[in-house]
């Protein structure tokens, strides 16, 4: 009777969750930002002069492989081996290069499969678009977590808003652009670090996620990028799902392995309303060869690391 009872909890606990999730993919990242707003005349104080914007990691076969088998768990809830796959493709980086020219932000560092302690804590103290309070107390626990747990080894995409940097491991446009809008959005805030700090109380990660999700939406839908955008619904959408998981383990804390379940059935609804979302999309009409809106490939130049060694500098 009680194996009874536990089985019913269990499963009413997973029914509710699917719907608050299935409500919440629902209500908050499907709305791109339309008309979208390119960003423009932003304060860009520079950080560090003569540096590349976008640098790349040395190949490193074993790290490579490493990684690409720890972040299995997240290919498997996420449904894309291009995940945390520590191989990004010149498309994918072009494709970053053109947002953060097009929106003005010309400080955002990006790390391209890039492991860069002695940069990143350079940067940390010498960005002083936030206020040194927030810099030498939650940026240095952030620079800390980045030093010790490399995502060149762990993976996990992300925009470090104490540097003002995105740090990229998976070859996807959309999670691309969805860091670089975590960047947008960093950047037209006038309080920087209580902003990062807010994403310390529940459920604020939701909506800084939405909003990145939602200016990545607006930007290939501006951009009449249809088949990057049907992608951007199937990828974003259950990866928003993971950070309801997320909040939901904030409240009922679980082992790993229950953990991954949450993850999992949190991203279930999104991989639903991702598809669906992406089967209404109407496709773009077709364009002359000379009015193509492919950005071109040869954009950045990736500075590989040993080719650009500064003091501080540590590349692998």
């Amino acid at each position: 009777m009680r194996v009874s009872a536990l089985v019913f909890q269990r499963e009413e606990k997973m029914r509710i969750q699917l719907f608050l999730s299935l409500l919440l993919l629902c209500l908050a990242p499907g709305c791109a930002v339309i008309p979208y707003h390119y960003t423009s005349d932003l304060p860009n104080p520079p950080i560090w002069r003569d540096q590349p914007q976008i640098e790349t990691g040395r190949p490193n076969a074993f790290l490579d492989t490493v990684g690409n088998v720890v972040s299995l768990p997240s290919k498997i809830i996420l449904l894309n081996g291009k995940v945390d796959n520590h191989r990004i493709s010149a498309r994918t980086v072009a494709d970053l290069e053109s947002f953060l020219q097009q929106n003005d932000l010309r400080n955002v560092k990006i790390r391209v499969n890039q492991y860069a302690p002695g940069g990143e804590w350079i940067r940390l103290f010498r960005n002083r678009s936030v206020g040194i309070g927030w810099r030498v107390t939650l940026g240095v626990l952030t620079n800390v977590y980045y030093t010790i747990l490399p995502g060149r080894i762990f993976g996990g995409d992300h925009y470090n808003p104490f540097t003002n940097t995105v740090s990229l491991y998976s070859d996807h446009s959309a999670i691309a652009l969805h860091e670089a809008g975590h960047a947008k959005d960093f950047a037209q805030r006038r309080y920087k670090g209580s902003y990062a700090f807010l994403r310390l109380l529940p459920l604020v990660p939701l909506y800084q996620e939405a909003k990145a999700t939602g200016d990545t939406v607006g930007y290939l839908r501006e951009r009449q990028e249809t088949r990057r955008e049907k992608r951007a619904y199937k990828i974003l959408y259950p990866a928003y799902g993971t950070y309801i998981g997320g909040e939901i383990l904030n409240w009922v804390p679980a082992g790993q392995e229950v953990s991954y379940l949450v993850l999992f059935g949190a991203a279930l609804p999104g991989h639903l309303v991702g598809r669906i979302k992406a089967a209404a999309t109407p496709e773009a009409p077709a364009l002359a060869p000379d009015e193509s809106r492919e950005a071109p490939l040869a954009g950045p130049v990736l500075v590989p690391a040993a080719e650009s060694t500064r003091p501080g500098e540590e590349r692998q």
